[in-house]
C-alpha cells in the first residue's frame, strides 16, 4: 500500500494566552479507530513546547481516514492530566478543531490522508 508523508500546523494559541507557561512538551498521534481516545498512536510525535506555531511530520502514513490528537505536556510526565471530576488539567486538540463537551467522537476528527499533500491546522 502506498504510504504518504504529510505535515501539520499545530496553532497553539495556549502560548499567546500564557506565554510564560511555555513548558514541557507537545505530544501529537495520528490513530486509527482501534487506537482512538487510547494513549498510544499509531505514529507519535514529541516536541519541545516553545513556539507558538509547531509543524508536526508524520512518516510513512497508509492511504486511510486518521484523527490527530495534540496534548500539551507541561509538567512532562507523557499523558493528560485531570481533575478529580474527569476534567483535563493540560490544554489538549483534535483533528478538525471540533468544540465538544466530553470526548470527540471518530467521524467528528478524521481526516483522509490521500496522494495529494496534506495540511492541517489544529488550534488548541
Amino acid at each position: 500500500m502506498k504510504k504518504s508523508l504529510f505535515t501539520i500546523s499545530v496553532l497553539a494559541s495556549i502560548f499567546t494566552a500564557k506565554a510564560q507557561e511555555n513548558d514541557g512538551y507537545i505530544l501529537s498521534a495520528l490513530h486509527n479507530e482501534e487506537s482512538f481516545l487510547k494513549s498510544d498512536g499509531l505514529i507519535m510525535n514529541r516536541d519541545k513546547a516553545e513556539k507558538e506555531k509547531i509543524t508536526l511530520i508524520f512518516k510513512n502514513a497508509q492511504l486511510r481516514e486518521y484523527p490527530v490528537s495534540v496534548l500539551h505536556d507541561a509538567n512532562e510526565n507523557q499523558r493528560m492530566d485531570f481533575e478529580a471530576n474527569g476534567i483535563p488539567i493540560e490544554n489538549y486538540a483534535m483533528s478538525n478543531n471540533p468544540m465538544l463537551m466530553g470526548p470527540p467522537r471518530f467521524e467528528e476528527v478524521k481526516f483522509i490522508v490521500g496522494h495529494e499533500d496534506l495540511a492541517l491546522n489544529i488550534r488548541f
